[in-house]
């Protein structure tokens, strides 16, 4: 007489046993600690860990199997990043204990040598693009690094916040208004302060199309004395048009409620100095640690970054800075 086994369910277990699995091998574990601080494609994954494109692509799919990393398509080319772990979630836990322990790591010197191959790589194809697209970026600028390039990225950071349902935003300069919409989605009330008339014009427009009825745009200056605070201040591709960027921290800090966050999306350092005339920015990017620094400077602590590669070589960073629920701020 045959007797059936009864089949046991381990959906659970599965999960965790998937991210465990993506964690257990040397080569993974480098991958994630060279997604630290930029994103890359396939191609030059291979290239930094001297590897086949279809191993490294096997590589990467255990890793997004286990929501290890997060992919940007742009174009034909498909970027990878860390994925941000959510402490809410079955294996969030072990996912940020993963990731602290891989940042402890050293990657091998080759990997480091081939890493800095690909940025000088990239560079080059920035001047090269640039050089033949300068003539159009001047009457489109944004192109150089406009929201949909790092619209799922900044998303996914303001989601992993988990704000309440009655938190408030504030968005700085925010040009044609297209993120407000994500905004009022998440956010109870929402405000944005803009210098230029005409800019503000264009978010109205989007307000009034998308009847945004929880959201009040303000013709004010951002550093100015307005008293508006709120939850959580964005500030998107702005920073760079700042004459005093530590200053900026400082006053746009007292704008955040106690435990409230400040987003900041800009680009990474770079050399494109045609940027300063043609776009009227005063700043080539930042480096990482200069953003870093001039927060704690102004009582606020660095929280978690995500780094978005273009194929055009500017990078982008989109950082979290919280401001203490009940320290004061550093004046």
């Amino acid at each position: 007489m045959n007797l059936r086994v009864p089949t046991i369910r381990h959906e659970q277990s599965d999960e965790l046993a998937a991210l465990c699995k993506a964690g257990g091998d040397p080569l993974r574990l480098n991958v994630l600690r060279a997604l630290a601080n930029d994103s890359f494609g396939v191609l030059e994954l291979a290239q930094i860990f001297g590897i086949g494109q279809s191993g490294m692509s096997h590589h990467l799919k255990v890793l997004a199997q286990a929501e290890l990393v997060a992919t940007r398509r742009e174009g034909n080319a498909i970027f990878y990043r860390r994925a941000l772990p959510d402490a809410g979630l079955l294996g969030g836990r072990l996912h940020a204990a993963l990731l602290d322990e891989v940042d402890c790591l050293q990657l091998p010197v080759e990997a480091q040598a081939r890493m800095a191959t690909v940025q000088r790589q990239r560079a080059a194809a920035s001047k090269d693009f640039f050089s033949r697209m300068e003539e159009k970026f001047r009457a489109q600028q944004d192109l150089i690094a406009g929201l949909a390039q790092y619209r799922e990225s900044l998303l996914s950071l303001l989601d992993s916040l988990s704000f309440g349902e009655q938190a408030t935003a504030l968005e700085i300069g925010p040009g044609d208004g297209e993120f407000l919409p994500e905004l009022a989605r998440r956010f109870s009330q929402v405000s944005a302060l803009d210098n230029s008339a005409d800019m503000l014009d264009l978010a109205r427009q989007v307000c009034q199309r998308l009847a945004l009825g929880n959201v009040q745009l303000h013709l004010a200056d951002a550093l100015g004395d307005c008293a508006i605070a709120a939850d959580c201040v964005v500030l998107n591709m702005v920073l760079h048009h700042f004459s005093d960027p530590a200053q900026a921290f400082k006053q746009l800090a007292a704008r955040i409620t106690p435990g409230g966050s400040l987003l900041v999306t800009e680009l990474c350092s770079h050399d494109q100095s045609w940027a300063r005339e043609a776009c009227g920015d005063l700043w080539l990017g930042f480096e990482q640690e200069d953003l870093a620094r001039w927060a704690t400077a102004a009582g606020l602590v660095p929280g978690e970054g995500l780094y978005v590669g273009l194929r055009n070589g500017f990078q982008i960073q989109v950082r979290h800075f919280q401001r203490p629920a009940g320290n004061p701020l550093h004046r």
